[in-house]
């Protein structure tokens, strides 16, 4: 699934793009992707004016200048492509200007959009209880003290939890929780603030770099250019089970499943 870094860079390939145009025509391949597409979708978007691109969490969004939001998830293969040489049978909306033509590709139709008047952008129910985005001033040692304290389930699964950090996924966290030498398994309760002092700035590098890698190649995900990012390339422990620690402490990589999914740690200098 594109996690943060990737909807990240989704965001910033289209804007390049489509920020400041007109959309000139919308067209729907079929009725529905993981949900229904939103009523008047087309009437909505046809003529309005992209005023400008961002991310909440794992989700993209497109402001126009009729006060309306479009928010878009990637699901679990879904990409943008700009300017495809030809129609593809998975493209399921379609978005032209006058100067490009943007598809929403997802094969296995795991995503799906929304369209949200802007000014209640926050109350629309998936960002409502969201926590704080993680490369966001909001994201603070307070802020997740005040959210793990006390709590027996694991750090890693708290980190999880969209209602403690907006947008943090199973590989940015099992990378984040390495930079730190904080062991995944361990209480959220028994994590403590000098632990959290390094979590914090952690979080931040290791999705910046991603993003500036161009996000995690993995399975389907693809730039919007078409361009595959690299960032898998430098992961530490994630997927690297039986190898050497990257710290050369002797400990070897060891992959526990927790709340149903891999995690992947170095049992020496994660503690």
């Amino acid at each position: 699934m594109p996690e943060l870094p990737e909807v990240e860079t989704t965001v910033r390939g289209l804007a390049r793009f489509m920020d400041g145009e007109r959309i000139t025509r919308v067209q729907l391949n079929r009725p529905d992707m993981r949900f229904p597409f939103p009523q008047g979708l087309v009437q909505s978007l046809t003529g309005a004016r992209v005023s400008s691109l961002g991310r909440r969490a794992k989700y993209g969004l497109i402001h126009t200048d009729r006060d309306s939001t479009l928010i878009f998830h990637l699901g679990m293969s879904g990409r943008w492509r700009i300017d495809p040489e030809d129609d593809e049978k998975h493209d399921h909306l379609v978005i032209e200007t006058a100067r490009n033509r943007f598809a929403l590709n997802d094969p296995r139709r795991f995503g799906y959009v929304d369209l949200v008047d802007t000014p209640a952008l926050q109350q629309w129910p998936a960002f409502a209880a969201m926590g704080p985005e993680p490369l966001s001033d909001d994201l603070t040692v307070e802020h997740l003290r005040a959210a793990i304290s006390g709590r027996k389930q694991a750090i890693k699964l708290l980190l999880l939890d969209q209602h403690v950090v907006a947008g943090l996924g199973n590989i940015y966290v099992c990378e984040a929780l390495f930079r730190a030498g904080i062991n995944p398994c361990k209480a959220g309760g028994r994590v403590y603030r000098p632990a959290l002092e390094k979590l914090v700035p952690a979080i931040r590098d290791v999705l910046t770099q991603s993003i500036t890698d161009g996000g995690s190649t993995l399975r389907d995900y693809a730039r919007p250019d078409g361009e595959l990012g690299y960032f898998a390339t430098r992961f530490q422990v994630y997927g690297r089970e039986g190898e050497p620690c990257v710290r050369g402490d002797g400990g070897i990589i060891r992959r526990v499943v927790q709340g149903g999914r891999s995690t992947w740690y170095c049992p020496v200098c994660q503690v």
